[in-house]
């Protein structure tokens, strides 16, 4: 898996600190590098980030209203438990929004676009044929994504999914730890991005359903083997 710290900080044009700060947390949580009930120090952070104290705490000041973490008497701020309930709750909420997103890309798409899912298609088929290309292909699946909830033509859609995009890359990661899992999800791609640009609606929800499913299946086994 990449470096966490290199995801977050390898942007040129960086966001402010605080979001930094903010995303690096949540991706250590989401992926398992903090355990739940770990504490998380302040000042241990900021060393590792090289950042003050500041930035660390307002982000987990955000994280607490949002259930990631919790402060506890005389332990400080721990980890909260992201239930298999929680999980599969998502991967459920994920699979409603990306079908439908999928069905109406495939009913949508403009020439243009159904030509960008043709390169894509071109050049995941290029990496399936050989492994040492798959690697690329992490980048692959989230540009497909792009292009799609653009053809969709639903803002409202698409926001609700950027709602969820941390725990999208961050699932992905993680299951493709798996031994064959990238290639099978970079299979899956191809698969969804064809239906899509070829119109076949019906196909491009269905193959989504399958796709997350797989990937929470995925998700939940690697988890268990960290």
């Amino acid at each position: 898996m990449p470096d966490l710290q290199e995801l977050v900080w390898r942007d040129e044009e960086l966001s402010p600190i605080r979001d930094k700060v903010y995303q690096y947390i949540k991706q250590a949580i989401v992926q398992g590098v903090y355990k739940s009930g770990e504490r998380i120090v302040e000042r241990e952070l900021a060393d590792r980030l090289n950042v003050s104290r500041t930035p660390i705490r307002e982000a987990l000041f955000r994280l607490e209203s949002q259930g990631f973490v919790k402060t506890m008497p005389r332990k400080g701020v721990v980890v909260s438990k992201l239930s298999t309930e929680e999980i599969v709750e998502i991967f459920t909420i994920l699979a409603s929004l990306e079908s439908l997103t999928m069905k109406l890309a495939a009913q949508k798409a403009e020439p243009g676009e159904r030509e960008e899912l043709s390169r894509f298609i071109a050049e995941l088929d290029t990496a399936l044929a050989s492994d040492g290309g798959l690697e690329e292909c992490r980048k692959a699946h989230f540009v497909i994504h792009d292009v799609v909830c653009r053809a969709a033509r639903s803002p409202r859609l698409t926001q609700m999914l950027d709602g969820l995009s941390d725990y999208i890359r961050a699932f992905a990661n993680v299951g493709y730890e798996l031994p064959g899992r990238l290639r099978k999800a970079t299979e899956e791609h191809r698969d969804l991005a064809r239906a899509v640009r070829d119109g076949e609606a019906e196909l491009a929800e269905n193959l989504t359903k399958i796709h997350l499913d797989q990937s929470k299946k995925a998700y939940l086994e690697a988890l268990i083997k960290k």
